[in-house]
């Protein structure tokens, strides 16, 4: 089994800024609420990015973000694997993604800090995929 980190791109973090700025201005205030808020604000971002991941096990690829397991895919069932720059909602928490396509016309985006090494795994499982990166 081998587990691949999500890429995470800084701008993510741009609408907490309003609320991280409240929090600490809270704080400054005397008010008890300024830390709750940022307690719960940090604990979110940490959450989020270390819990997406991507984990390649025997013939399965399966794609977790949070608690919730999103994708079980078989690897064999991969057709095709693009680079890809959208913006759709996606188990990715960078825009530096690749569209796994698998079965007929199942599409998912993702986002491992090492690509090509992730590739190159699921090419080891499966080497029919086509590959565009």
């Amino acid at each position: 089994m081998k587990i691949y980190k999500s890429k995470v791109d800084w701008w993510l973090g741009l609408p907490l800024i309003y609320p991280i700025f409240r929090s600490i201005q809270s704080i400054f205030d005397g008010e008890m609420f300024g830390y709750l808020a940022l307690i719960g604000i940090i604990f979110v971002i940490l959450f989020v990015s270390k819990t997406t991941r991507y984990i390649i096990s025997e013939d399965k690829l399966i794609v977790k973000s949070m608690w919730i397991v999103n994708d079980n895919i078989e690897i064999n069932s991969i057709r095709k694997i693009e680079k890809s720059n959208s913006i759709l909602s996606a188990p990715a928490l960078s825009l530096d993604r690749l569209v796994i396509k698998y079965n007929k016309f199942d599409e998912i985006y993702i986002s491992p800090k090492d690509k090509q090494l992730f590739v190159n795994e699921l090419i080891k499982i499966n080497p029919n995929i086509e590959v565009a990166i």
